[in-house]
């Protein structure tokens, strides 16, 4: 496993995953924890869950939907497993969900790649109108590149084609992008495309994919730098 300093070395593009990576997809929830209560940690959880396996189910079938109408639906169902919480909640979290915060290293860490003379983008699942709003919100704009959605393809990641998006758009190869990623499955797809990758591994989670390890495993995106 590449050393975390060596990680840059020879890239031309850091591509980073949004939901999960740039963004605290348990932000929505725990901004009403109180109001939705003793539930919020599970909510937040199922949530998260059902919003990726939708994404999954689609692909395999060869579908596909906006991955906004995916994190309703998904919420939805969250809902109606926690018949506790006070329904009136929904577009409250959905508004929330939005504008989801930042983790705190963010902005700092894409400026200090793009002083480095290294191009920033996002690559989400994320449809085109999702994330220019979360990207807005959360003032990275102007620290980013570009802003890639698996729209242009029409499949969620892990399919190739989510990950080819970015070689066109940024115009290099494989061997020129670093991708970070806080979701293990999306390092292990990014890894079979041909990508550098490191696992942004912010809860301590043990590995999977094995055969399919990160380039280098980092606590936050601090261990870009």
């Amino acid at each position: 496993m590449t050393d975390a300093k060596d990680l840059l070395a020879g890239v031309r593009a850091v591509v980073f995953d949004a939901y999960g990576t740039l963004f605290d997809v348990n932000a929505a929830v725990q901004r009403y924890a109180d109001a939705v209560g003793p539930d919020a940690d599970h909510l937040s959880e199922v949530w998260r869950n059902k919003q990726l396996e939708y994404s999954w189910t689609l692909s395999l079938m060869g579908r596909y939907a906006a991955f906004w109408d995916l994190t309703v639906r998904a919420l939805d169902y969250a809902l109606a497993v926690h018949p506790g919480v006070d329904p009136a909640l929904r577009e409250r979290l959905l508004d929330a969900y939005r504008d989801l915060d930042a983790y705190p290293e963010v902005p700092e860490v894409l400026a200090s790649l793009r002083k480095r003379g290294l191009r920033t983008a996002v690559l989400t699942n994320g449809n085109a109108a999702m994330v220019d709003r979360a990207v807005a919100s959360a003032g990275l704009a102007d620290h980013l590149d570009a802003v890639l959605s698996v729209d242009d393809a029409q499949v969620f990641k892990t399919h190739p084609d989510a990950y080819r998006i970015a070689l066109l758009r940024l115009a290099v190869g494989e061997a020129d992008v670093l991708f970070c990623s806080s979701n293990r499955w999306d390092v292990a797809g990014a890894h079979a495309f041909g990508f550098r990758t490191a696992w942004v591994n912010r809860r301590g989670l043990p590995d999977e994919y094995a055969d399919l390890a990160p380039t280098s495993v980092i606590g936050s995106l601090d261990g870009l730098l």
